[in-house]
């Protein structure tokens, strides 16, 4: 790479895009496009970005280059797309009659079919799938705190290569793999919680805390895992346990899953799903990219996945004004019973 500070687009930067390029901005000249209401906070505050392990980076308004025109990507090697999955054929139309034709593009995204999309609308650029498995907590002004855990992860590609010791000197290292769809289906397995989560309007470390809510995780990572069993897909190890194992896991008794899941509690006090933030905004969610995406892949295979189908309905609903909350009784009831229907 012949710049010394290569130019890094990030298209969509809300919280986690805004973490991942306030971080690399210290190490590359880092573009964030996004929406002007996050350009005023930024403006107005700067970032602070910090995390569960005390660490804390300040950026000044000044050192930061946002704007909300997505033509101002064109200069952009490396262009990280972190919106929603419901954006990504809009974005990926704006951004074909922009980019450069060697511009490497990095989706950051929830789902499964984002690339995909990005690559019908980008044949001529380069495009990789990623994964971000830590949640970003915003807590106003220009504060972004990582609550969760975890190390990004990218596919494997020459044209990504040298961008992974940038990532690496500003604190986000990122570990290069060659079974990204495993790695996504793994992570998918994990977010179908983020709808359980929203719907029980507590906190992550709560809700994890308390078995109802974990037995309908456990049920819908069950329907899953048939799915993904009948598909021949076999989940990538995101987790100390296999993915088959976390159900087991999560019906455990709070106070045995209390001593042997400390690392899936590592979690800040405060944060929630991003499906919960969503709701909160009035803004549509990721449900149908995640739990959505079992409830086709057992329907492609003769199957059926009637919880998650149940768990989209629900967040739906919310998402339609319906926003009520679920108590674990409640929920694992409903959850149950749709499982059990015939």
């Amino acid at each position: 790479m012949n710049e010394p500070y290569p130019e890094v687009a990030v298209i969509g930067a809300g919280s986690i895009g805004c973490f991942v390029g306030g971080h690399l901005g210290t190490h590359a000249r880092v573009r964030l496009i996004g929406r002007e209401r996050v350009r005023a906070v930024i403006a107005a505050h700067g970032m602070r970005l910090t995390d569960l392990e005390g660490g804390s980076v300040e950026r000044a308004p000044q050192e930061l280059d946002f704007v909300t025109d997505i033509a101002a990507a064109s200069a952009a090697r490396l262009v990280l797309v972190t919106v929603k999955s419901d954006d990504t054929p809009e974005v990926a139309r704006a951004l074909a009659p922009v980019l450069r034709k060697d511009a490497v593009v990095l989706s950051l995204q929830n789902g499964l079919r984002n690339v995909a999309v990005l690559r019908e609308a980008l044949p001529a650029q380069t495009v990789l799938a990623g994964m971000v498995p830590f949640n970003v907590l915003h807590r106003g002004h220009g504060r972004l705190h990582r609550a969760s855990a975890g190390t990004l992860m990218a596919e494997r590609h020459p044209a990504l290569e040298p961008y992974v010791e940038r990532f690496a000197a500003c604190g986000l290292p990122m570990i290069l793999r060659d079974d990204m769809r495993e790695v996504q289906w793994a992570k998918l397995l994990l977010n179908l919680n983020n709808g359980v989560n929203a719907l029980s309007d507590l906190p992550l470390r709560e809700e994890l805390a308390l078995r109802a809510y974990r037995r309908c995780l456990a049920l819908l990572q069950d329907e899953a895992l048939r799915a993904l069993k009948a598909a021949g897909i076999r989940p990538a190890r995101l987790t100390p346990l296999p993915a088959r194992w976390l159900p087991s896991l999560l019906r455990a008794p709070d106070a045995v899953f209390g001593l042997l899941a400390q690392r899936m509690l590592a979690i800040d006090p405060l944060a929630r799903s991003s499906t919960w933030d969503d709701l909160a905004a009035g803004r549509r969610t990721e449900i149908e990219h995640i739990n959505g995406e079992v409830v086709r892949l057992a329907e492609q295979h003769g199957m059926r996945a009637p919880a998650n189908a149940k768990l989209v309905a629900l967040v739906h609903a919310a998402e339609q004004g319906d926003r009520r909350i679920w108590s674990r009784e409640e929920l694992w009831g409903a959850l149950r019973a749709a499982a059990s229907a015939r």
